[in-house]
């Protein structure tokens, strides 16, 4: 029998702006790389539920907007909370935007392992918020693991660049972005819109940017309102999905790969090219450097799990 549990929403604990920025800016950084998602770092970093409810409270402060009442609306808005957080994140996009992306090309087993380790450490420190696990959890992490993993390994598609095009990649990221282990950056590589994306952050394209944003909002206030309702109902079995999609996700950030050519058939297309996840043939000093990088990485989400606690320790209390 499944175990419903209503948890009603608490008001939001105060956390200083100086955190929430630092929350975001990581946030913002793991966006930027396709496999690794913002919404694993605001659920380790403790205020992944907090997030949510801002959201659903900006979605309600629109419909109050239309309905013109617009003391009501400003004030419905937890601008404390959602501020330092976002400029956090713009941060982040736009000063590691291009550095990542440099790294990316010049040093990706490096980078990959890094992230490698950070998701693995995530899933690490997640799973403790499940108090009891059951055989349905167990079963419930592996389904969505395996569809993680099939999800992941889709090859990039050849899609239009109509504005049409850049609302629903929008939507699609930021529906994958919230989502702890599926990442938004990679959502938009499957669509065959990231390099576009992330040269338009580069060069300050706020055309290309405010079709991406549009598409953004609507995906985002529609999805959180779901996600609330889940944690509310079924908080247990939610966070063992989302512990399966961050398991899931680590084909994609395996740090060792090789390029697959894909011939489409069709006459006069070009060939895909598909990243296949492969082992070291033979030990070397970049082995050890990959390694420990994945180690640092995942020493990174302990510690950044031990302050977050004890942050929100004062709170609990």
């Amino acid at each position: 029998m499944i175990n419903r549990t209503s948890t009603p929403n608490a008001q939001m604990p105060t956390r200083s702006p100086l955190w929430l920025f630092l929350c975001g800016f990581l946030m913002g950084a793991a966006d930027v790389v396709p496999g690794v998602s913002g919404g694993t770092m605001a659920f380790i970093l403790g205020i992944y539920e907090n997030l949510l409810d801002a959201i659903n409270s900006a979605g309600s402060a629109l419909v109050k907007l239309v309905k013109r009442q617009f003391r009501d609306a400003v004030t419905s808005i937890p601008w404390s909370f959602l501020v330092p957080l976002v400029l956090g994140i713009a941060t982040a996009l736009f000063t590691l935007a291009r550095g990542i992306s440099w790294l990316l090309h010049e040093y990706p087993l490096f980078i990959w392992a890094f992230f490698f380790g950070l998701v693995l450490g995530s899933t690490f420190t997640v799973r403790k918020r499940v108090q009891h696990w059951s055989v349905f959890h167990i079963a419930i992490s592996i389904l969505f693991a395996l569809g993680a993993y099939w999800l992941v390994g889709m090859v990039p598609l050849e899609t239009p660049n109509a504005a049409w095009f850049f609302v629903l990649s929008g939507a699609l990221a930021i529906c994958a972005m919230i989502l702890p282990g599926i990442s938004g950056a990679f959502i938009l590589v499957l669509l065959g819109k990231y390099a576009t994306i992330l040269q338009a952050v580069v060069n300050f394209d706020f055309l290309t940017l405010g079709l991406v944003v549009l598409g953004a909002l609507i995906g985002l206030l529609s999805l959180a309102r779901i996600l609330r309702w889940l944690f509310n109902t079924y908080r247990s079995y939610t966070i063992a999905a989302l512990i399966g999609l961050m398991i899931g996700s680590l084909r994609k950030i395996w740090p060792w790969k090789e390029l697959q050519t894909i011939d489409t058939g069709i006459s006069g297309a070009e060939p895909f090219f598909k990243e296949i996840n492969i082992l070291p043939t033979a030990f070397s000093v970049e082995i050890v450097y990959v390694i420990l990088l994945g180690v640092a990485g995942f020493c990174l989400v302990l510690l950044l799990e031990f302050v977050a606690s004890r942050r929100s320790a004062p709170a609990a209390s």
